[in-house]
């Protein structure tokens, strides 16, 4: 992936190989939606029908044609590209991705190429991809939103759109609609007004309490609720005395944010009849398996992409197994299945 390849320097040996050939034709887009079958880790989110519970992350994914040299994008239950705005963007300053313990810190920034140029030169292939079709939109305003989903609306082959409200590397817009629950509300049903597919809403981490935010999307008309998008930090290189992201600060992500993921998305799950999508440091099968049991429907994959793009395979054939072994009729059937004997304790002004 362009944006990823500083990134995965360590990880070279991981990609060495030729790496598996996509199908020479891709299957024509199926409506996959309302297509029905037997396949126990089909799961439904909202009005869509997933052939699986794994779905591409934005911003790890490209649109697809990045990673046809490893898989068929297709394999996927959903696909979700990079966010979209309503005009280009250039992205953030050099350098934009710093390894970390146990993760990565990006600022991106959001470079895109525009709605329209999207449209007429991206969205087709995805298309193809046979796959539940999200695109993920990004704007600085409610009206751009609007007019991206209203526009959407009128595409065949777009399942849903992910509102991203949740974007730690730009300074205005995305965010700034996701921390406080009115303005989440707000922007949801303005949407909700002018798109009839399936709406997801990105929830940021960077707040103090997530579950209102849910809620009011709940409200507001989203049919899910993704989460959680990064968590704010930064490197320093204490010896040039310099920030390691040309735009100081970043946003988290990969194994170290797995515990904090879970818990958001435990307690929006009871918090929510709406279904959870959940992500944040998922490597491997018992990370998707973690996720479910604490209330996801579905999970998005992402930090894995740039470590060992073909995980999502492994983790396919790992949870096939799973769902033998324990005789399962679905996968959904884990789904919220975390047994508690109390409230949680939250400790405050400890030590």
């Amino acid at each position: 992936m362009e944006e990823a390849s500083p990134s995965v320097s360590r990880f070279r040996p991981i990609l060495r190989g030729k790496p598996p050939r996509l199908n020479a034709i891709i299957p024509a887009a199926m409506d996959v939606s309302i297509e029905k079958g037997t396949s126990p880790l089909q799961v439904r989110v909202g009005p869509l029908l997933l052939k699986n519970p794994l779905v591409s992350a934005s911003g790890t994914f490209g649109y697809g044609e990045e990673m046809e040299g490893f898989l068929d994008p297709g394999v996927y239950g959903a696909i979700i590209g990079k966010s979209i705005s309503l005009e280009p963007r250039k992205g953030n300053p050099l350098p934009r991705i710093a390894e970390t313990p146990s993760g990565m810190l990006n600022s991106i920034g959001l470079q895109n190429p525009g709605f329209d140029r999207f449209v007429s030169e991206y969205l087709p292939r995805m298309r193809r991809y046979g796959t539940v079709l999200v695109v993920n939109l990004v704007g600085d305003t409610i009206d751009e939103y609007v007019d991206m989903a209203a526009r959407l609306d009128s595409i065949p082959g777009v399942d849903a759109i992910e509102l991203n409200i949740s974007c730690p590397n730009c300074p205005t817009g995305g965010m700034e609609f996701g921390i406080e629950p009115r303005a989440t509300e707000a922007l949801v049903r303005k949407v909700r007004d002018r798109f009839r597919g399936a709406i997801f809403a990105k929830l940021t981490p960077n707040v103090t309490d997530i579950v209102p935010i849910a809620l009011a999307a709940e409200a507001g008309g989203a049919d899910a609720v993704s989460l959680v998008n990064t968590y704010l930090g930064m490197s320093i290189d204490w010896r040039r005395r310099r920030p390691r992201l040309g735009g100081i600060t970043g946003g988290l992500s990969g194994p170290a944010i797995k515990p904090l993921a879970l818990r958001a998305v435990w307690l929006v799950a009871r918090a929510c009849r709406i279904p959870v999508v959940g992500m944040g440091g998922i490597l491997s099968s018992d990370d998707v398996l973690e996720f479910l049991v604490a209330g996801a429907t579905a999970v998005q994959i992402g930090t894995a992409h740039f470590v060992k793009p073909r995980a999502v395979l492994d983790m396919l054939r790992d949870l096939e197994r799973v769902v033998a072994d324990e005789r399962l009729g679905s996968i959904s059937e884990i789904v919220g299945t975390l047994r508690t004997e109390r409230k949680p304790i939250t400790v405050q002004g400890d030590g």
